[in-house]
């Protein structure tokens, strides 16, 4: 018991819920005289008989009241007060917790995230990667590891990721939901589109189920599961698509992309991005913490790319090593900018710059020549390499379009047909671009020419 009789909460009571100091009972007569201070009236205490019944009925209205509005129902719990007839009740639920059910992705059932997430974490994978990034002072390569996510395409072991997640590795261990670990094999990749193919040898794995990123809207309900910072594996976050076919640009490539307010962190590239049906409509690729010129910070933006733009891609980089029917143009393009165009005078300071066109190839036929400058494809603005690069995304070998170009102070029009890069141009383009970037750390600077021969 706490007593201070210098505070004025005094915690000192009997069990019977009377005070421990006794008082006088009151005299009959004059009221006695203070000597500093008045007289005070002494009122009289009659005694009050319990009406026991009537308490004993309310408080059990009252109980009835309480367990009658828990949801799920509950138990009574009963606290006797030394063995007074009165007892205090605390309701405590009795609600027994469900087991999630793991129901099979159809695409017609809706489900809660607790059932996406029992439905998809099997088929989620953490990456763990080991690579090199430049040499040391003597000369010496720099070990490097890194981590991110992917999840699994087909029961015989086939998993998407990202490009920038194993690109440049040396090695790849991929470890499963169940603590399973496997030495994985780099299948192939596109760095433009930011997508990857690995392969480990297993069998009866649970693959994902691809859904329609083309049916996502704005205010839509998603889930991403990953391997955030690379060490809490298979946690899940959830969040809203904030913005369908937002354009950004990741190193100088230029991406369209799903914006979302899911929690996003280094770790969780290349993890499946899922709708309320437990489908894969994305795959998380970039997280921005910061934007803008003065440092301001922000928050709850991550992107993730729509599955529709590459699930076609994945199959050809399963079957050929590479995207076999991306569309290529066979020039060596650059950016236009005021210094060149002040140089060669001419009357445009933005475009695509043609440095060089491949003979017999689809720049060649459609009629370009050296010093061109390719300011529109299609209704398509282009005003630099990045514009030209997003540009040609959207078209694949075989497609038609116009060019606008400027040449020699006029605009003119030319027909294109984009062409397919041949394979071993692919596999050396592949080969350069992972020395480069164990050489460079993955860096590219977007001023840079970019050699269209390799698409």
């Amino acid at each position: 018991m706490y007593n201070d009789e210098h505070n004025l909460y005094h915690y000192t009571y009997r069990k019977d819920g009377s005070e421990t100091e006794t008082h006088p009972a009151p005299q009959a007569g004059p009221a006695p005289e203070y000597q500093n201070g008045p007289q005070q009236p002494v009122q009289e205490m009659k005694p009050v008989k319990k009406n026991r019944v009537g308490m004993k009925l309310t408080a059990l209205a009252l109980c009835c009241a309480l367990l009658g509005g828990a949801v799920g129902g509950g138990i009574v719990w009963g606290v006797s007060n030394s063995g007074e007839e009165d007892s205090t009740t605390i309701n405590v639920s009795d609600r027994t917790v469900s087991q999630v059910a793991v129901n099979k992705v159809d695409g017609q059932t809706e489900m809660s995230d607790a059932e996406v997430y029992a439905a998809n974490v099997n088929s989620v994978v953490s990456i763990n990667v080991t690579g090199t990034s430049g040499t040391n002072w003597f000369g010496q390569p720099v070990q490097t590891a890194s981590a991110g996510s992917g999840f699994i395409l087909t029961s015989d072991g086939y998993i998407v990721t990202n490009y920038h997640v194993v690109g440049d590795a040396q090695t790849i261990q991929v470890t499963l939901y169940s603590g399973d670990t496997y030495d994985a094999q780099y299948v192939g990749g596109d760095e433009d589109y930011d997508i990857a193919v690995i392969k480990i040898e297993a069998t009866g794995l649970q693959a994902v189920t691809l859904g329609d990123s083309e049916e996502l809207n704005v205010g839509d309900h998603v889930l991403a599961i990953g391997n955030p910072l690379g060490e809490l594996t298979f946690s899940m976050s959830g969040g809203m698509v904030s913005s369908v076919n937002r354009t950004i640009n990741v190193d100088g490539t230029p991406f369209n992309m799903i914006q979302t307010d899911t929690s996003i962190n280094p770790g969780n590239s290349g993890g499946p991005l899922l709708n309320s049906y437990g489908e894969v409509v994305g795959i998380v690729s970039a997280k921005y913490s910061s934007t803008g010129s003065n440092g301001e910070t922000a928050e709850g933006l991550g992107f993730a790319i729509p599955i529709n733009d590459v699930s076609s891609m994945i199959q050809d980089i399963m079957t050929n090593g590479y995207v076999s029917n991306r569309a290529y143009l066979g020039a060596t393009i650059g950016s236009l900018n005021a210094s060149m165009a002040q140089q060669y005078r001419y009357d445009i300071t933005e475009g695509a710059f043609v440095y060089s066109v491949e003979d017999g190839g689809p720049a060649d036929q459609a009629g370009l020549q050296l010093g061109d400058v390719i300011i529109a494809i299609d209704d398509t603005e282009i005003t630099s390499l990045d514009d030209l690069t997003a540009a040609r995304k959207s078209y694949t070998a075989g497609d038609t379009c116009t060019l606008t170009v400027y040449r020699q102070g006029e605009t003119i029009t030319l027909q294109l047909t984009w062409g397919a890069a041949p394979a071993e141009q692919q596999a050396e383009s592949q080969s350069q671009t992972q020395q480069d970037n164990s050489q460079s750390g993955g860096y590219i600077d977007p001023n840079d020419l970019f050699n269209y021969f390799f698409g």
